[in-house]
């Protein structure tokens, strides 16, 4: 079985360090899957669901902001601000924060805070997608 080394690092913990089989990433333009011996690269990540699948076939799935991938030598680092399991999403806080943000897009306001309420906006979505989507497979 080809694996390779992962750290998924967040500004407040690690979310995953250890081997993988296949990492699926979201991008800007679609999905992006990493296996074994890939390309030497740097990748942006969009925030959106994270996929890793575990040595032992079980996927673990998060909801992350955006960051970046690097690819060496078969290890892969991604630094994202933050990475929450389905089951660590509190979906309230979330559904008010899509309200929040959604009331906030209504109003006029700068371009700058109309950026930061598209940001907060697809934050809020991207949680609560994935606090409905619990299971993923291939």
């Amino acid at each position: 079985m080809n694996t390779f080394y992962l750290k998924v690092i967040c500004s407040d913990k690690v979310f995953y360090e250890g081997k993988c089989q296949n990492l699926v990433l979201p991008m800007e333009d679609g999905l992006f899957s990493v296996l074994a011996h890939h390309e030497n690269m740097v990748v942006a990540v969009a925030a959106g669901e994270l996929h890793v699948k575990t040595p032992e076939g079980e996927w673990i799935t998060a909801a992350v902001s955006p960051g970046f991938a690097e690819i060496i030598n078969n290890r892969v680092s991604v630094l994202v601000n933050s990475a929450e399991r389905p089951e660590e999403i509190d979906v309230k806080r979330a559904e008010e924060a899509r309200q929040r943000a959604q009331e906030r897009l209504r109003q006029k306001q700068s371009i700058q805070e109309y950026y930061l309420s598209q940001a907060s906006l697809a934050r809020a979505m991207n949680r609560l997608r994935t606090s409905r989507d619990k299971h993923w497979n291939i």
